[in-house]
């Protein structure tokens, strides 16, 4: 029987993980007892330097989830995967989780890609010079007053004619002063 089980992994490597541990099933015939591997990951948009980058960003960076029928040559085959330190459980003996709590990871990991509006993720704050770079105050210098992301909104304190001014723009309108 099948259950879902937690390999912790170098941060960074998780995607290595999941496709030597398939590999390796395959090249030992082991392929029947690994059902899945899997890295729950979202989609990220980003704003770098003006412009909207969509990235992908880990749940839960330097784990995998794993649906193995557990046995002595799955144990060997994972543990003895490059990049892996182990199951997570009480002193590295692997310790299963109940369906429900792997459903809500990859529900979490399906909502994420189903969610219409992905998060943005900004390179400044409230208090940082800011510059315009489009629009009517494009080349104008300001400072972050508010954030709003469900908007992807930023209010900047610009100064016209001497005088400090709020201004709504987009957050692709802007990048941080260096």
């Amino acid at each position: 029987m099948s259950r879902w089980y937690i390999i912790h992994a170098y941060s960074g490597f998780e995607n290595k993980v999941r496709d030597s541990i398939m590999a390796e099933a395959t090249r030992l015939g082991l392929d029947a007892l690994v059902d899945a591997v899997e890295v729950p990951t979202e989609t990220v948009t980003e704003v770098r330097r003006g412009k909207k980058v969509q990235s992908e960003r880990k749940f839960f960076p330097g784990y995998v989830l794993a649906k193995l029928n557990m046995n002595d040559d799955v144990y060997h085959l994972v543990k003895n995967t490059p990049k892996v330190t182990g199951f997570l459980g009480s002193s590295g003996k692997p310790q299963p989780i109940s369906e429900a709590e792997a459903a809500r990871i990859l529900n979490t990991k399906e909502e994420a890609a189903a969610a219409p509006k992905a998060k943005v993720k900004v390179d400044f704050e409230i208090g940082d010079s800011i510059k315009v770079l489009d629009g009517p105050f494009a080349t104008f210098n300001g400072i972050v007053e508010e954030l709003d992301f469900d908007k992807s909104k930023v209010k900047v304190s610009v100064s016209i004619f001497g005088r400090a001014t709020p201004v709504e723009l987009d957050f692709d309108q802007v990048e941080r002063s260096k």
